[in-house]
Formats: C-alpha cells, structure tokens, sequence
C-alpha cells in the first residue's frame, strides 16, 4: 500500500529531517506533496520522487493526502489537524498541541505502539522526552521505577534553525573580540550554559521539565512516576545529552541493564570507560538510536539505584524518525 503523503513546514528543520527520513527507511510513498507557510509558498525542493513545489499549508486540501506529518508549531495544528482528520487524512503532529490531550494517542513505537491502533490523530513527543524514555522504559518494565531523576544538556538546535545560527553568529564575535549577544536565547549562549528552556511555571520548573514529567507519565500509562527533571541549554549544535538517576522497585545491576540495552531496540551502548568511549553529541548526531553509557551504581540509592548518560539526535529519535516510525505503525495497523 502507497500512500498520497503530506510535509507541513517542509522547509523547517524538522519537515526537511522528515523528508530525509521518509525515503531513508522507504516509507511506501505514491505522491509526496510539501506545505509551508504562505512567504515559502513556491520554494522547489529536490527530492527523490523529484523537484517539488512548497505549497501553501494553510490552503491544503487535506481530502488529497492519507497523511499527513504536521511540523509547524504555534496555534497552526489546533485549527487544521480537526480539518484534515474529518478530511479522512491521518495527522501525526510533531508539535505540543495535543500531547496532553487524554484522547489523542502520544506514541513511542518502541515503548507503546498499540497506542497508535486505529488513531487518526497522534501526537509525537517532545525530544526530550523521547531520548530519555528508550532506557527508561526498560528499567520500568524490568525493575520498576520509583523515582526518575533527570538533567540534560540541550544543544541549540532544540530551538530550530535560529538558535543554530546563533551560535555560530555569536562565537564568531567573540572570537574576534566583540562582546556576544543574544535573540533567541535569554543570555548569550557562546561559552555558557543557560539553565532555562520554555517558560516558567507556577512551580518553578519550566514548561520543558514539565514536559518530560507530562509525557513519560502518559506513554508508561502510569500517571504516579516521581519524576524531576533540570534543563540546560549549552552550546553545541546538535543532539541532546542526558545524564538519569533512577531509584527501582526491585534490585538492580550494572551488568543486567547493560545486557538489556544491548537488546533493546533505539539503543545503542557506548559503555566502555577504559577506553573514553561513552554518549557523545559529536556521535550520537545525525545517528537513529539514542546512545547509553557511563552505567553505574548509583551511590545514594546503592543495589537499587542506576545511574547513567544518554545522548541522542533530537532532530531524529526526538523528532522526524519517531514520525516516521509512527506512520509505519499506521500502516500496519
């Protein structure tokens, strides 16, 4: 079965990442059309199936596409995912819009595929949460999970296209001796960390920690996980580093973890210290399985404690390859 295929805000980093990874994995396409919105409208872009012409997302004829990948953020998924949905066209959404919605599916193919079963609408997770539930989902199933407790060290690329160019833009001025700025981010990012990433809440978290609260509860079905999480933006272009504490129900080795991961579908383990190799953004990017390593005992919560380090490209497993993987479950289903 081919399918009449849909990329809204192909221009974007994620719709072009999406559009690399649809004909990567040889997802059945018969016709592949590209939406943005209206100042990209005519833009030709080179793809397998041949040079094709961005058209306007808000004027699709969603009744002519069996698909669609939404990646445009803002208000754009809440007004037309409804529209394509009644059109008879499936929407996986790459944005937050219905994540936390109770009827709409949120879906890691590895952790709960059956979720997507018979789904005209589906949400994709945020790309944090998504690096850190592949070695989570593990420890949950095999050992139980009491608490979870998370950092991670976000590049800049998290905050699209621009906060990419940032970066560079940044450094280059401080290298030549000029004082560096900032636009997308809150304080200059070139040589700094910055311990903020969305809003803040009420609570004093951000939306972003939030976010890997929300979601991870959801896709275990299990809303009681304690979960806290910290994150950090750095300045590195791309793929996110996580470092996760976990306390488990029932105890817990090292070596039984490492054996597990090494079967485990989406991972792969860079675990040998005594020869520097561990979970790098400079190896994990542009890569499909979420790196783990520095697995360890944790010293606080001793034969019921792990603790370990996870990177993975949030532009892929956080973005364009979980769609696409989700799109093949449909296809299945």
């Amino acid at each position: 079965m081919k399918l009449r295929v849909g990329i809204f805000g192909a221009t974007g980093m994620v719709g072009k990442e999406l559009l690399k990874v649809l004909f990567d994995r040889a997802f059945p396409i018969e016709q592949l059309r590209l939406y943005a919105s209206e100042r990209s409208v005519g833009k030709q872009i080179e793809t397998p199936k041949g040079v094709i012409t961005v058209e306007n997302a808000d004027t699709a004829n969603f009744s002519e596409l069996d698909m669609a990948y939404f990646a445009i953020g803002g208000g754009w998924p809440k007004q037309y995912a409804p529209k394509a949905v009644d059109a008879g066209c499936v929407v996986i959404d790459n944005s937050s819009t219905f994540r936390y919605v109770d009827e709409v599916p949120l879906v890691i193919p590895e952790i709960n595929p059956d979720a997507a079963a018979g789904a005209k609408l589906i949400a994709n997770p945020n790309c944090t949460t998504a690096i850190a539930a592949i070695p989570l989902w593990q420890i949950y199933k095999n050992f139980g999970l009491k608490k979870a407790i998370i950092s991670t060290y976000q590049a800049t690329s998290g905050a699209g296209n621009g906060g990419m160019e940032e970066l560079e833009q940044e450094t280059r001025k401080a290298l030549s001796g000029e004082e560096p700025g900032c636009n997308i981010f809150a304080h200059p990012i070139v040589f700094n960390v910055i311990p903020h990433i969305d809003t803040f809440q009420d609570n004093q978290y951000t939306r972003e920690e939030m976010k890997v609260v929300w979601e991870t509860r959801k896709i275990f079905n299990d809303p009681d996980i304690p979960i806290s999480c910290t994150c950090v933006r750095i300045p590195t272009m791309r793929a996110h580093s996580e470092s996760i504490v976990v306390e488990t129900e029932k105890k817990v080795t090292p070596a039984e973890v490492r054996e597990i991961f090494e079967q485990t579908a989406g991972i792969v383990v860079k675990d040998d210290i005594a020869n520097n190799v561990y979970p790098m953004p400079l190896t994990a990017s542009t890569k499909y399985d979420v790196e783990v390593g520095r697995i360890r005992t944790n010293l606080i919560y001793g034969d019921h404690g792990l603790e370990f380090f996870v990177c993975g490209d949030q532009i892929l497993k956080g973005a364009a390859l979980n769609a696409v993987q989700i799109g093949e479950l449909v296809i299945k289903s």
